[in-house]
């Protein structure tokens, strides 16, 4: 007898059908499954007989065969456990209805418990797209399916419960969907404030910039002037998540398995890789299958890399492909999967290796090829993609003890937040959603320059030696810093601020 269920693969974030087809007939006992299972697939023959036997369940005695199609399309993890197990019971005459609309996801204990799985949300939302409507997901899942609206989900702690909700015997509460709540984590309660940074006006103003356009941003200057500091304040300033951002973000948490206990995303991340990380743990992939890397766990958020030119060249240039289109295609041995990665840059850096060069209170000693060599380990393509570079020098000690008050994320984060209000507006009927994200056409559109900001720009351009890339980069800043003034047009003011954020990247290599 042959019975069909379905499960749900993933790819990435989009979820692939597989149905789950059971054979039982007469003949010598085997268990076999196939269809490019993998090794945590094929061992789901012992886990699920034991979880049969010991839910006080028969196991049939027969010729079984299992087949998970489609069967190009390889099966990964232990999530296929439950509807195995479901299909099996169907065809030796344990469960005798229908459940063609029903997906079952979960892994099982050899005690027949239910344990949880990853990508439990993108595979519910990629399923309900495709017309599913009912779901049957491990307890442990439960809350991050209660913000899918529209279904009926069943959550269980054991095989012993999804049978007796299937036979009618006791049948499962449905999960309460939930309303999604931003976290209340805002700039009050955050662990780093603005208000902790003395002195340093050009880099909190340059940060307040960043995060209202979404602009990447360098911080260069001596060890000790605050530079880790400034990046670890971000997350005060950030923009509140709408719900479908977080929905986004959980489903890259989801399938990474680094989701917390609340089942969704409610604060933007702000991921700090060490400098060792390699291009693999950076960019994402794996030996068998391509998991997210720090680049899309990013996504949403920010990007923190400390001390950049300790990390390694290649996964630095890495970086160049998502931060120009917002999205990483990753090609290994076990498929090629994009995930998105649409993040802000935020990176850290000494302008010499004793860290002094530049510095109005500490002599440096490097020499000049030394110099150079140290800031060679950022390539100039990369350096160009970063929209703001600001150097950061050291504070007086008058600065540190001064009581007076600086001003808080709270008041910073209203500003960034006006301005990305009027983006939002802007840019409602595209796909643009800051001023980082503007395209050519929308740049000749919302940057207009008048005869005198187009002297400036093209001034700066020659002297600094621009490329094409860095004059659109200082249009969008400029744009954003217009923004932060409530300005319909571009001035000259916006502009020469635009401008001073690239003067380290035009300068970098004129050392004497």
């Amino acid at each position: 007898m042959t019975e069909k269920v379905f499960g749900y693969a993933l790819a990435g974030l989009e979820g692939v059908l597989v149905s789950v087809e059971t054979d039982v007939s007469r003949g010598l006992p085997a268990y076999e499954i196939v269809g490019l299972p993998d090794a945590a697939v094929k061992e789901s023959k012992e886990r699920v007989k034991s979880a049969i036997k010991n839910s006080a369940l028969e196991f049939p005695n027969h010729k079984i065969v299992v087949n998970l199609a489609p069967a190009y399309v390889k099966k990964e993890g232990s999530v296929f456990d439950l509807p195995i197990a479901i299909s099996l019971l169907c065809a030796c005459g344990t469960i005798k209805n229908d459940f063609s609309g029903t997906v079952f996801l979960g892994e099982l204990a050899l005690n027949g418990e239910l344990r949880p799985v990853r990508g439990v949300l993108p595979a519910l939302i990629s399923a309900k797209e495709k017309g599913f409507k009912k779901f049957i997901i491990p307890k442990e899942n439960e809350k991050e399916a209660s913000y899918i609206v529209g279904v009926e989900t069943y959550a269980a702690q054991s095989l012993t419960q999804v049978v007796e909700h299937l036979t009618g015997v006791k049948p499962l509460q449905a999960v309460q969907t939930q309303e999604f709540v931003p976290s209340e984590k805002t700039a009050a309660h955050s662990a780093y404030d603005m208000s902790l940074i003395k002195g340093q006006p050009m880099a909190k103003r340059a940060l307040e910039v960043a995060v209202a356009g979404g602009h990447n941003i360098l911080f260069v200057g001596p060890p000790g002037t605050g530079k880790t500091l400034l990046a670890r304040s971000i997350p005060s300033i950030l923009p509140d998540m709408t719900f479908e951002e977080s929905l986004e973000i959980t489903k890259i948490h989801s399938v990474a398995g680094t989701l917390g206990e609340e089942g969704i995303v409610r604060t933007r991340p702000f991921r700090t890789p060490h400098h060792t990380a390699t291009t693999v743990a950076l960019c994402g992939g794996g030996n068998k299958s391509v998991h997210p890397g720090e680049i899309s766990l990013a996504h949403g958020g920010v990007l923190f890399l400390d001390e950049l030119p300790e990390y390694k060249r290649s996964s630095l240039e890495a970086l160049r492909q998502p931060l120009e289109d917002g999205v990483i295609t990753v090609s290994r041995a076990g498929g090629t999967v994009s995930y998105p990665a649409d993040f802000v840059l935020c990176a850290s850096m000494n302008p010499c290796p004793c860290g002094n060069y530049g510095s109005k209170q500490n002599r440096c000693v490097c020499t000049p090829n030394e110099i150079k060599k140290y800031r060679a380990k950022i390539s100039g393509p990369l350096l160009d993609r970063i929209d703001i570079q600001v150097e950061v020098d050291g504070v007086s000690y008058d600065d540190l003890v001064s009581q007076t008050q600086e001003e808080r994320s709270e008041k910073v984060k209203e500003r960034a937040d006006a301005a990305r209000r009027i983006q939002r507006e802007r840019y409602a009927d595209s796909t643009v959603k800051t001023n980082a994200q503007m395209g050519e056409r929308e740049m000749r559109r919302y940057c207009e320059l008048s005869k005198e900001c187009e002297d400036v720009l093209r001034e700066a351009f020659d002297r600094l030696h621009l490329s094409a890339r860095a004059r659109a980069r200082i249009l969008k800043v400029a744009r954003t810093i217009a923004d932060l003034d409530y300005s319909e047009e571009i001035g000259v003011e916006h502009l020469y601020e635009a401008i001073s954020y690239r003067v380290y990247g035009a300068d970098k290599d004129k050392i004497d």
